[in-house]
């Protein structure tokens, strides 16, 4: 394989791993979903390329050790040539998958047994032709699964954005229930107005949902300044009054 491999775009820093798990954790239980099946073993093991007995570890914080690049790639490329078959239910060919991935047959055989070291030109073809995201045969296993537990926080996330969809709307407060407002200070009145509409256009799993679509958690922690700014700007100067 060639120096100077890279992890690509879109991958999960390794050690991002326990926050996503955490915040999985966390949202199945909201949800209402069993931690068996978000935390899915065999389903995690397809979906990001780690082994099994690797996912396990990795979920309850053990690490192992972490294999070279070429034993990752030929465990992987393994594992696409028997989870992603053709409609028939059979597995690609050395020929079809040289044909798809734009290489001569010689070149597939040799990349399946081991003979040859893969480039990331090969990787990506090879990624492409399986339909799998890209970095799925080259990053590492905690990276891999980091990226797997995201796409299964984001289907959370809309699951639980399309049931406040379904939900039927709330009463409108009446007008006395914006004591807050104050005339004198039109833009804390603003700030007041954008909150309002901000949970309206939204609802708060809406937000959530957005600001899990964030690449990294640094973005993620500029949401949550921002909205603790916008919070602090619509308290009432002291608090709630006793009827």
């Amino acid at each position: 394989m060639t120096d100077g491999f890279s992890l690509p775009g879109g991958v999960t820093p390794s050690g991002s791993l326990p926050g996503v798990v955490a915040r999985v954790r966390d949202l199945a239980d909201r949800l209402g979903v069993p931690h068996a099946e978000v935390f899915d073993v065999p389903r995690l093991t397809v979906t990001s390329g780690v082994p099994e007995a690797v996912v396990r570890d990795l979920l309850t914080g053990r690490t192992g050790g972490e294999p070279d690049l070429q034993a990752r790639f030929l465990q992987r490329f393994d594992l696409l040539r028997r989870t992603r078959l053709k409609p028939n239910g059979r597995r690609w060919t050395q020929q079809e998958i040289a044909d798809g991935a734009g290489m001569s047959r010689q070149q597939a055989g040799a990349l399946i047994n081991g003979d040859r070291r893969p480039t990331m030109e090969h990787c990506a073809a090879i990624q492409r032709f399986f339909g799998v995201h890209a970095g799925f045969l080259t990053a590492e296993d905690a990276d891999a699964l980091g990226s797997a537990l995201q796409l299964a926080e984001q289907e959370l996330l809309q699951w639980a954005a399309a049931q406040e969809r379904a939900a039927p709307p709330a009463p409108p407060a009446p007008p006395a229930a914006a004591p807050f407002a104050d005339p004198g200070n039109p833009s804390r009145d603003a700030m007041d107005d954008a909150l309002e509409q901000l949970l309206q256009n939204h609802g708060v799993r809406g937000i959530a949902w957005r600001a899990a679509q964030l690449p990294t958690d640094k973005h993620r922690d500029k949401v949550t300044e921002w909205l603790d700014m916008l919070l602090e700007s619509v308290k009432p100067p002291h608090g709630p009054t006793e009827p």
